[in-house]
């Protein structure tokens, strides 16, 4: 029997963590298909139940050095900005330090004297700011599966103990020049990876936003009857067959069909109807739609993740989570991509030390390559962008079901509607006012309709009354005032009695 499972997985912090992790996922016997999303920080697993449990899912990420996050908790942002800015305080003055003489600033006596023992300490207190850096790279090292950490473990810590273990020659009375020591370029590379893993946590934040504002349209409570009697509980604790009370103004708690009451319900955050949909008896109501005017009770007929809210919020974040056809490029690459460049550095600094002979240039080059090669874009720019367009139309309610059809999307030169009464603004406006009898103005209709729907709750009574209002209209007051369900309203204006409303009440 297969099943298909989502779990948000703690520790990964480039493209090569999410490749390595869907790559052994893969291998597992059972497992249909696994998707792994960095910038959501979730895999979406199809298995095969009879031959693989989630229980076995879990081992086989918590075996590659990753956790398994229960719920959704936060990504560490107010943590990592902290780790960020202490770095850049105590790397600032290892900057000044190195960068000053080159850019004609003084330096004070102090540093010129205790200079390199100064970037001794504040490059350690950076690396201790950071070590968690060096604790992921070394980890992987030991998973056999080496991510962009292990590049910055590799490349900081050769640059920190080589210039660590010159400083210390150098207080023996050996001779070694100032191009010998790196702490710089351990501290450069820490601080703006700190300011890197930052920036991309912000990202993740606001991408999720719009999946947690389509979660806030949900109902928090509903109000059902019990043993005859109206009691509130919480929307998890409302079960198929409950008989649901939703009184005027209030939200539909979950999904059903009505049995008793009369209202027009506001269905556009769903459907996106501009117009409240009439509900009677053996009509359908859905969860997170507003009873804007009458009493509703409903059976309910789907509540949890069957309503149909739900089944959008899982298309929606399906969708983030699926890959656009160029990410699995990107993916295929990033894989062999640490690797790679681990033997390019190491092969480049072995050709410049047998070329010149001196370990300090071979160090620089075997560095820099390690260096280039740590920033994560390759791998985290798709998903965060497929992320922030799937969330931005969610947001707008556009409900895109794939990363295939956004990318798809930006050839798209014409869209055609097989619906009409959707594409609006949301509310309706009056247009046109015509008038039957040329002894009666279009201002004397106006000002009538206005001052009898001044009391009306329809988004039609609203429409006549801000139109009334945009034209300056002065409105009566309306007495005897009284709704007719599904028609229209009566009331009493000057002592005339006043009928406003549909063909079919007119006709009655």
């Amino acid at each position: 029997m297969t099943k298909k499972i989502t779990l948000k997985i703690g520790g990964m912090t480039c493209a090569s963590c999410a490749s390595v992790i869907e790559y052994s996922l893969k291998k597992e016997k059972g497992i249909d298909s696994a998707v792994v999303n960095l910038a959501s920080e979730k895999a979406y697993i199809d298995f095969d139940q009879d031959n693989i449990t989630e229980k076995d899912i879990r081992k086989v990420i918590k075996s590659l050095g990753y956790s398994v996050v229960e719920g959704e908790k936060d990504n560490g942002t107010k943590g990592l900005r902290n780790r960020f800015i202490l770095s850049l305080i105590f790397g600032l003055p290892v900057i000044y330090m190195v960068m000053g003489g080159m850019l004609g600033i003084s330096m004070p006596s102090f540093f010129e004297k205790y200079g390199l023992d100064i970037q001794a300490f504040l490059s350690t207190a950076v690396i201790i700011i950071c070590f968690n850096i060096w604790i992921s790279g070394f980890k992987k090292i030991l998973k056999l599966g080496p991510n962009m950490d292990t590049l910055v473990l590799v490349g900081t810590a050769s640059a920190y103990f080589y210039s660590l273990i010159n400083l210390i020659l150098l207080s023996g009375g050996q001779n070694i020049p100032m191009d010998h020591f790196y702490f710089e370029s351990s501290v450069f590379i820490l601080v703006f990876i700190s300011l890197g893993k930052y920036l991309e946590a912000i990202t993740k934040g606001r991408t999720s936003a719009s999946i947690k504002n389509l979660i806030g349209l949900q109902s928090k409570t509903a109000t059902i009857l019990k043993n005859g009697q109206e009691v509130e509980v919480q929307i998890t604790e409302v079960k198929v067959g409950d008989l649901v009370l939703v009184k005027p103004g209030e939200k539909i708690p979950t999904d059903g069909v009505v049995v008793e009451g009369y209202s027009g319900v506001d269905e556009k955050a769903i459907t996106g109807e501009s117009m409240p949909v009439e509900k009677n008896i053996g009509d359908e109501v859905i969860g997170a739609t507003i009873n804007k005017t009458g009493f509703l009770k409903f059976k309910a007929t789907r509540v949890g993740s069957d309503t149909m809210l739900s089944q959008i919020i899982k298309v929606v974040e399906e969708a983030m989570g699926s890959k656009a056809p160029i990410q699995l490029l990107a993916d295929k690459v990033s894989f062999y991509f640490v690797p790679a460049v681990i033997v390019i550095a190491l092969l480049s600094g072995i050709t410049w030390f047998l070329i010149l002979h001196q370990l300090s240039s071979a160090l620089t080059v075997f560095v820099s390559v390690l260096i280039i090669a740590c920033p994560c874009a390759l791998g985290l720019a798709t998903p965060t962008a497929v992320m922030m367009g799937t969330g931005l139309a969610a947001k707008n309610g556009i409900l895109i079901k794939s990363s295939k059809a956004l990318e798809i999307a930006k050839s798209v030169n014409m869209v055609v509607f097989d619906k009409t009464g959707t594409l609006t603004k949301g509310e309706p406006v009056v247009t046109e006012i015509i008038s039957v009898d040329k002894n009666i103005s279009e201002e004397k209709i106006l000002e009538i309709a206005a001052s009898v729907e001044k009391k009306s709750e329809h988004p039609l009574a609203q429409a006549i009354v801000g139109k009334a209002k945009d034209d300056g209209i002065t409105m009566t007051e309306a007495k005897k005032f009284q709704a007719i369900p599904g028609k229209g309203i009566e009331a009493s204006l000057d002592e005339k009695d006043i009928l406003l409303g549909t063909r079919k009440l007119m006709e009655e």
